[in-house]
């Protein structure tokens, strides 16, 4: 029997009236009705049909209430650690401001290989430009950090041009971020500037898709704080610095307790903790990475120092940084204000604690120095020297991409630091003008050059007149040349973009992502890498590659062979050219394919033949082989 939806009592036969068999869904508590609304299967646009159906519904999926709220923890969770318990939000409101910053970005992100598909890097105006429309959104920062995360933690194995490009924004939307943060760092006063603080920022500027915060870094030095106290207990049960908790800030005036603080800290970091100078790999970036210093407990001087200072600051005692040359030094006075460099006692903190006299440095490192390289130096003047280290590991790098990178975020830091460098503006003037990246930020630099220096003509001149003609040839663009392996001149070419590859003499593992019918090289190159020894000399196909060490590399056809067992390259490059791992081969992009329109079809018949179709007498994948054994060819254009 049909219940009334108006929900009237029916009269029975005794006259009485009698409870319709059922209830109306909007007669329920809403407690209930919320229950019912927050189920896992409904989403956001469920719910916003429901509320449009009856103004009890809109009552019940108010924004404020539990329905949106619900729906929005359960769509975007990393997010719930912004939100404060007791406050009270518009959750629709958040929900619909963090889906329409999910769609702008995403279309942002796709359109990015399609404007900027280059043989340059995606970086600097690219990025810049990038940046400029997230920015233009109005959106809160977190919501675009948050999207740009969900693309990257998506299939591993699938949108990959997608994840490539919102790594780099991710990338350059956090360094910028990191950047003003150190600026207003910067812009405190001196006694307000903690080293530890400043270091954490320059680790977050080179590291910037890392989880490193000055809390959790503080948070590791509390740790080890008190490991120092409880060493401390058994020597002194009674020290002042025990009775301070991790908040409180005390300074010990006894010298005779600073050096039971000491003995204590040297203890429990180079005994119990087993921390050490990195000597056998001091060229390391990571050595000067304070969270990586904590994880691998090695570091360089300066990085050790700070770690040092910092605890012993914790405890009680104060130590001041020195500048010392070549090996970076703390100083602990043992006289009140004194000018006397003899009176203080110099730590190295890298060599495990070790107390030296002014004279016991210069044997250190076996050279005399003025009484200025014993002074204290501030925060700034620290950082410049951290910053300087890693800039000198990026000029000494091997040329290659994360060299480059390292370059240019030391010199940004640098520069963020002492902005009038004229040094090291021009340096990344060159940078920038080599790379063949954002010519109008190399303009802009040699512009302040110019001001700052005009005994620089010179060099800026050449500069500007190359990167004017490079902005010039931005302008009208050169179409890339698309390749049909049907045209007769690429009858030879026998490989095809996307396919796993194994070099023949090097045993490297690697993904093609171009090729050219015969070398096309200089000569310079061709005669550097004796490619005249090869059985077919320059006059044959060769293969761009993305090898699995992370370089770039121009194979010749004879050196290469089909890999038996495919496997992913993980090479930072990959979702530049691809956008899929298939198993067996990778997917061209609609970019890469625009350059190789035949090559898809050949890739799909190769793997067919290559590991799908098995030999009558094996159970072996067939496939194209050589017997050839040449020299190697292969190297980075």
């Amino acid at each position: 029997m049909a219940t009334p939806c108006n929900g009237e009592r029916l009269s029975g036969a005794n006259g009485k009236s009698s409870e319709t068999r059922g209830k109306r869904l909007t007669d329920l508590p809403t407690e209930v009705l919320e229950y019912i609304l927050c189920f896992p299967v409904l989403n956001h646009i469920d719910i916003s049909n429901v509320s449009c159906c009856c103004r009890r519904l809109h009552d019940v999926c108010d924004g404020s209430g539990k329905v949106w709220s619900h729906q929005y923890k359960l769509r975007w969770p990393r997010l719930q650690k912004l939100y404060r318990q007791n406050e009270s939000y518009d959750w629709q409101k958040e929900y619909r401001t963090r889906h329409m910053v999910c769609l702008q970005i995403q279309r942002t992100v796709v359109s990015i290989s399609k404007r900027f598909f280059t043989e340059v890097p995606c970086v600097g105006q690219v990025l810049g430009d990038s940046f400029t429309e997230i920015e233009s959104l109005g959106a809160p920062e977190h919501f675009c950090e948050d999207e740009l995360l969900s693309i990257l933690n998506s299939d591993k194995r699938k949108s990959l041009t997608l994840k490539y490009y919102a790594k780099k924004i991710l990338y350059f939307l956090r360094q910028q971020n990191i950047l003003r943060n150190l600026k207003a760092f910067l812009e405190r006063p001196s006694e307000e500037q903690s080293a530890l603080e400043g270091a954490v920022l320059v680790d977050q500027y080179c590291n910037p898709l890392a989880d490193v915060t000055l809390e959790s870094i503080s948070a590791q030095l509390n740790d080890i704080t008190e490991k120092v106290k409880k060493y401390l207990r058994v020597k002194n049960a009674s020290h002042p610095s025990l009775r301070t908790g991790q908040g409180d800030c005390m300074v010990l005036e006894d010298f005779e307790l600073q050096r039971q603080v000491i003995c204590a800290l040297n203890a429990v970091l180079y005994d119990q903790l087993q921390y050490k100078g990195n000597e056998c790999d001091y060229y390391n970036p990571l050595n000067s990475y304070i969270h990586q210093v904590l994880l691998r407990r090695t570091g360089i001087p300066i990085s050790l120092s700070v770690l040092y200072m910092t605890l012993a600051r914790k405890m009680g005692v104060l130590l001041e940084p020195v500048n010392f040359p070549n090996h970076f030094l703390l100083r602990w006075c043992q006289r009140q204000a004194s000018d006397d460099i003899y009176d203080y006692v110099y730590i190295d903190a890298f060599g495990k604690g070790k107390q030296l006299t002014a004279k016991e440095c210069e044997y250190l490192i076996r050279q005399q120095v003025t009484a200025d390289y014993y002074s204290s130096i501030s925060t700034t003047e620290l950082l410049l020297r951290m910053v300087g280290n890693l800039l000198n590991i990026g000029k000494r790098g091997e040329g290659n991409e994360k060299s480059y990178q390292l370059l240019r975020d030391s010199l940004d830091l640098y520069l963020t630091i002492d902005p009038d460098n004229v040094q090291y503006l021009l340096l990344q003037a060159r940078l920038y003008f080599h790379l063949g990246i954002w010519p109008e930020k190399v303009l802009d630099i040699l512009q302040h050059i110019q001001a700052l220096d005009p005994s620089q003509h010179g060099a800026v001149g050449y500069l500007v007149q190359h990167t004017l003609e490079h902005i010039q040839h931005k302008r009208h663009p050169i179409e890339p040349e698309v390749k049909r392996r049907s045209a007769p001149e690429h009858s030879q070419v026998q490989y095809s973009v996307g396919l796993v590859m194994k070099h023949k003499r090097s045993g490297y593992n690697c993904v093609i992502y171009g090729w050219d019918p015969k070398c096309t090289m200089s000569q310079e190159w061709i005669t550097t890498m004796r490619v005249h020894q090869l059985s077919n000399g320059a006059n044959q196909p060769f293969y761009n590659v993305l090898v699995q060490d992370g370089t770039c590399r121009y194979a010749a056809q004879e050196n290469l062979e089909p890999h038996s067992a495919p496997l992913e390259i993980a090479h930072p490059e990959v979702g530049r050219y691809f956008t899929e791992f298939a198993d067996t081969h990778y997917i061209a992009n609609e970019e890469l394919q625009t350059r190789y329109p035949e090559d898809t079809v050949e890739t799909q018949r190769a793997v067919q033949e290559l590991y799908h179709t098995q030999t009558p007498n094996s159970g072996h994948p067939a496939g194209p082989g050589t017997d050839h054994h040449s020299h190697d060819a292969s190297m980075a254009p």
